[in-house]
């Protein structure tokens, strides 16, 4: 399976990868920018998401009324989301209205109002956010302990924002910091779905006529060992292991992702199986990894009961040793590589799917891998390279943790992992 994308570089920088698939009717378009909250300075905390906000409040010709009522004329549909290191503004619409939504977003993202009395309300709406976020302990655990391992680099600092640096900006200095820091070389366009003709001219034109200049310097990470808890008065504890992980360029990355898989990637993961499966005692526990330009994070989470998360951290222990100390059996490997590889195909049948690969692997990694090399790349990996990768990684030395709940205190935690790690 060969894939089809084509890439056009702007001679100030920008970059165009658009993928033809004649055989759909709807085309994904998106325009990601290698900005976040990493790319933030300490009082600038929340500005990248404040403008992903911002950019939907109304443009110069364009109110937000029209904005939503003129993707909804034409069924499209649009949307934006910001991490640590890019912000990315997309939509969808049958291929006869690729012109529309080229138009929208364009004016979008070249055109936003940043009006004064839109801040004042988008302020209010973020800060619920943030409100709803604090309110919900699984992302709060994680968020808790991302904040304390990368401690003194702006990669600790929350998407959101805080309330207190939020309420000093203003629809001037958030248009100043997306001019300073939406250059160029740090923006990529990405297409896929049926593209009608013209289509990408008409982009590269719009896009060609911003200025060169240099991107902003990005200050680097490390993951540093922490422990954290926080009490909340909250039926079950959310706990969160955390290790070093991979960053997002790293060509171990297929063997780490296998075995994620194999710890904690679904109902037939060993941790899945041992915790909930044969002993009950909580009803989600999984893993996952955060990978950044320079550095990165794997985990495990769960939540339970506070009487039963000494059992389960016991559990947990063991199973991580005797993965370390056996590695994994070849039906393990083979049932958790057809797993991602399932996932890594079927979702080439969404044209959103594909657009988002498209621009996040260029952004990343200045190419895409074809989809027959990403396969390859799997089937190549033995049960030898997951279990050295897990040695190298899972050292309890390296060990971190999250807990908020009704919690006992860090140290407690600490001696009941180095115990039985």
């Amino acid at each position: 399976m060969k894939d089809s994308f084509e890439k056009l570089t702007l001679p100030n920088g920008v970059r165009i990868v658009y993928e033809k698939m004649p055989q759909v009717r709807s085309v994904s378009m998106g325009i990601l920018t290698g900005v976040g909250s990493r790319m933030e300075k300490a009082q600038e905390n929340g500005a990248s998401h404040f403008i992903e906000h911002m950019v939907f409040k109304g443009t110069q010709s364009r109110t937000a009324q029209d904005l939503a009522f003129q993707m909804d004329a034409i069924g499209g549909q649009t949307n934006a989301f910001t991490t640590k290191e890019c912000t990315c503004f997309h939509g969808r619409v049958l291929n006869t209205h690729l012109d529309r939504l080229s138009d929208i977003l364009c004016d979008m993202y070249f055109n936003a109002r940043f009006s004064e009395s839109d801040v004042r309300n988008e302020r209010g709406v973020i800060s619920e956010e943030i409100d709803m976020y604090n309110d919900t302990p699984d992302d709060l655990v994680a968020e808790r302990l991302f904040t304390a391992v990368f401690a003194g680099s702006p990669l600790a600092r929350p998407i959101l924002g805080k309330k207190a640096t939020l309420d000093k900006m203003t629809g001037e200095s958030l248009r100043r910091f997306m001019q300073s820091h939406y250059v160029p070389s740090a923006v990529v366009v990405a297409l896929a779905g049926d593209i009608t003709a013209g289509g990408v001219e008409d982009i590269a034109a719009r896009f060609g006529q911003m200025p060169a200049r240099p991107a902003q310097q990005m200050k680097p990470a490390a993951y540093t060992p922490a422990f954290t808890v926080k009490k909340k008065s909250i039926e079950q504890n959310h706990l969160c292991i955390g290790f070093p992980g991979l960053s997002v360029s790293d060509d171990r990355r297929y063997a780490f992702q296998l075995m994620s898989s194999i710890l904690g990637g679904g109902m037939s993961s060993r941790l899945f199986q041992k915790v909930r499966e044969e002993n009950g005692l909580c009803y989600s526990i999984y893993t996952f990894g955060s990978s950044y330009i320079d550095t990165g994070i794997f985990c495990i989470y769960t939540a339970l009961s506070k009487d039963t998360e000494k059992d389960a951290l016991e559990l947990i222990c063991g199973e991580l040793r005797r993965f370390l100390d056996d590695g994994v059996t070849q039906e393990e490997l083979s049932m958790a590589r057809e797993q991602v590889k399932a996932n890594v195909l079927m979702s080439l049948e969404s044209t959103g799917s594909r657009m988002h690969r498209l621009a996040k692997n260029e952004l990343y990694l200045d190419s895409v891998p074809d989809i027959d090399s990403v396969i390859e790349a799997y089937d190549r990996v033995t049960a030898e390279e997951v279990l050295e990768l897990a040695r190298t990684f899972l050292d309890k030395g390296r060990l971190s943790f999250s807990a908020v709940g009704r919690t006992a205190d860090a140290e407690t935690y600490r001696q009941l992992l180095d115990r039985n790690l």
